[in-house]
């Protein structure tokens, strides 16, 4: 009798014991869900709205049983060439065969899409050696001709003298260029990815590690510099500011000046030129902004150039703001200036146009000179050299392979005086600069890239 009193006891204290263990666990549950819900909380993340059916389409009934069906395999993702429910089953036998190890399948793509010619991004000459650099973002690289190289109609390209390239070099998505006026030190700035300044001597060719390197704020896009305070300007796209560093800044050291908070009125800055004989600091702004710590507090403004003390240090409000739209602005992209003339030109991209203003000009104005039309070859333009030496205007285009040269005075609808291609004249560019994403719309048959 005890024996059996004494098999009852020990099953129900396991039982209050399980209990006791289940409680514990749906505690520890419940405290995860609530360190979850705090994290997210802490996140700002929060619902826009209801939840809505937008579209609905019944899956493709399978052959099998339903065990096969709810496999989890079936999550994976298919390519484009896969027929369907053969290529499922050819996938499920190589998954058992592997008995859960891992396998790499080497596959060649069915095509690809690519641009295999080189897009210029940004524009420099050396006046000394009497060379044209050329970033190139679409390949990564730099490419150098003579100044006075002319692409002839009916050739494909136009060889450079030099190619810079290789990933020793750390150009990546390489969208600004400097070149000293003395040393004719190349100054390169790197949009995306790498997040580095890169300096390279005269001459540098092949795949040549950098002489000098800046770690700069990440969506670093344009480059001037003071040569009499021998300071280095960088606009910085988001969030949106201006650093500025010793000319000679080089690893992890920090700019002596940061312009940059609300009251700059910074949105998406992109291009900044420097009117030293006057003390001022152009900055171009395509007009998106927000608050990244605040959720929804993005804003669209129009595009503008604002302008401010060639000092300005903080959150300082510009002098003067060049906006509104009969400056026809559209994605205003590098600057030049010249300070002779106290003009100030615009690579203005999605105009396909060069905008001139005076140095002096404020608000809703008509620009005083403006370079656009068929004829000028122009085609989403977003470098500009201002050679006041030689009296020309120099142009990279994005959208078409082309670096087109113009007198400095030129206006309206006028042929360049001479363009280096880097692609035959009919090649189309496919203008790819950094595709985050692909889809395919089964419906209209479109391969959809957010670039």
């Amino acid at each position: 009798m005890r024996t059996a009193s004494r098999g009852r006891s020990l099953v129900i204290g396991g039982m209050v014991f399980g209990l006791v263990l289940l409680a514990g666990w749906l505690i520890a549950i419940q405290s995860e869900h609530l360190d979850v819900h705090d994290a997210s909380q802490a996140a700002l993340r929060a619902p826009s709205g209801e939840a809505q059916l937008t579209g609905m389409e019944r899956l493709p009934l399978m052959d099998g049983p339903v065990s096969e069906m709810m496999d989890p395999a079936m999550c994976a993702w298919v390519p484009a060439s896969a027929s369907g429910p053969a290529w499922f089953a050819q996938e499920q036998s190589a998954s058992a065969a592997g008995a859960g190890e891992r396998v790499e399948i080497e596959r060649e793509p069915v095509r690809v899409i690519r641009d295999t010619y080189a897009t210029w991004s940004a524009i420099a000459v050396d006046l000394n050696s009497n060379e044209v650099y050329l970033q190139d973002e679409n390949l990564f690289g730099v490419k150098v001709y003579n100044r006075l190289d002319n692409t002839p109609a009916n050739a494909a390209f136009t060889e450079p003298k030099r190619v810079l390239g290789g990933i020793d070099t750390k150009l990546e998505f390489n969208c600004g260029l400097y070149i000293d006026p003395v040393s004719g030190d190349m100054y390169s700035v790197n949009n995306d990815t790498v997040d580095t300044m890169v300096v390279f001597p005269r001459g540098a060719e092949g795949n040549l590690e950098p002489m000098r390197e800046l770690h700069t704020p990440h969506r670093t896009y344009g480059i001037a510099v003071d040569e009499a305070a021998q300071e280095l300007y960088l606009a910085v796209q988001y969030p949106p500011e201006v650093v500025v560093y010793r000319k000679e800044a080089a690893g992890t050291e920090e700019p002596l000046r940061r312009l940059a908070g609300d009251s700059t009125q910074l949105e998406d800055a992109h291009g900044i030129a420097l009117d030293t004989k006057n003390g001022l600091l152009f900055v171009s702004n395509h007009g998106s902004n927000s608050d990244y710590r605040v959720a929804g507090s993005g804003k669209f403004y129009p595009p503008s150039i604002t302008v401010y003390p060639l000092k300005a240090d903080g959150d300082v409000a510009p002098l003067r703001i060049i906006e509104g739209p009969k400056t026809r602005l559209n994605w205003p992209a590098a600057m030049g200036i010249d300070t002779e003339r106290g003009e100030l030109f615009v690579a203005n991209d999605s105009d396909d146009s060069i905008l001139v203003f005076r140095v002096t000009d404020s608000g809703d104005v008509t620009p005083m000179r403006m370079i656009r039309g068929p004829s000028t070859g122009l085609r989403n333009p977003t470098g500009v050299f201002v050679d006041t030496k030689n009296r020309e205007l120099w142009i990279s285009n994005m959208g078409n392979h082309r670096a087109t040269v113009y007198a400095l005075d030129a206006n309206g609808n006028v042929p360049p005086l001479r363009t280096i291609r880097s692609a035959p004249a009919d090649k189309p560019a496919l203008a790819i600069g950094n595709p985050g994403a692909v889809a395919y719309d089964s419906k209209r048959d479109e391969i959809l890239v957010p670039n």
